[in-house]
């Protein structure tokens, strides 16, 4: 059952907009310019242009995923955008949130062409087959997604810190690691926007905001990466590599977001997570 919040009419957007257009205020990223960071703009060939190692072709294999999520930006926002027409607050958060998010798959695709990884027919291949599947929203109820788009977020953000440590792992890669702290930074300030979002529901209707809690973290798997031809491969290589897989999802992300928001696990039910944590990167 959806949250009882009155939230959707103007009664609630009296309600609900000022501590949301707080949140927004207090909720800041890394806020970078691709085209202006050195580190970033100057990624090379590795070794001046000699082979890949194994250990890089696998890194930016995942980096080429987190990519792919990335991409599907265009349907992430349209159905957040059509969801808060009616909160400012919520809306103008989004229209921010769409502009940092939107830098993300330009960097990574960036750095995948000027490490000599990918080439430009093979993103132009990969953009087209994302754009051929749409992505869907895993649930119908406005609570669920704001609930879902905070853990979301903070896994996130933790696919990245993995990834850069993976990279730090395999000889150090200056622009790649870069790069994934500023994603990881962008990511971790969305997540305190939609934990604080998700704060005001639970002081307004507990009960009701708890059991979208539970459908949306309970099952959780991350966004779009199925869709992909290859997806189960690209899912299974993250989890090779020790970036994102179940038991990381439960430590890292379940517990952390339970504490955060004063909800003990006892409110979910006593249940542990349905291990479903499906790993990739996202927006």
């Amino acid at each position: 059952m959806e949250a009882s919040v009155k939230a959707c009419g103007p009664h609630g957007e009296r309600l609900l907009a000022p501590p949301l257009l707080t949140a927004l205020q207090q909720t800041g990223s890394g806020l970078w310019r691709i085209s202006r960071d050195a580190t970033i703009r100057n990624s090379k060939p590795p070794c001046g242009g000699c082979t890949a190692t194994s250990s890089s072709r696998r890194n930016a294999d995942v980096v080429e995923s987190f990519c792919a999520v990335e991409l599907y930006l265009p349907d992430y926002l349209a159905h957040a955008v059509h969801r808060s027409r009616a909160s400012r607050g919520e809306a103008w958060f989004y229209a921010n949130w769409g502009y940092e998010e939107s830098k993300h798959s330009l960097a990574l695709g960036d750095w995948l062409l000027r490490s000599g990884m990918r080439t430009e027919e093979h993103m132009a291949d990969l953009e087209g087959r994302l754009f051929e599947h749409p992505w869907q929203l895993p649930h119908d109820s406005h609570v669920a997604m704001i609930a879902y788009a905070m853990v979301q977020e903070r896994a996130t953000a933790l696919n990245y810190r993995n990834l850069r440590r993976r990279a730090q792992e395999c000889g150090g890669d200056p622009a790649l690691e870069k790069l994934l702290m500023l994603l990881a930074v962008d990511e971790q300030a969305h997540h305190s926007f939609f934990l604080k979002y998700v704060q005001l529901y639970l002081e307004q209707d507990r009960q009701s905001t708890l059991e979208q809690l539970r459908r949306a973290m309970n099952a959780f798997s991350m966004p779009a990466i199925y869709a992909l031809a290859d997806g189960r491969q690209r899912v299974a290589r993250i989890k090779e590599l020790e970036i994102f897989n179940d038991e990381l999802y439960y430590r890292e992300v379940y517990l952390p977001v339970l504490e955060s928001l004063g909800v003990q696990r006892s409110e979910m039910r006593n249940r542990l997570p349905i291990r479903k944590a499906a790993a990739t990167g996202s927006a």
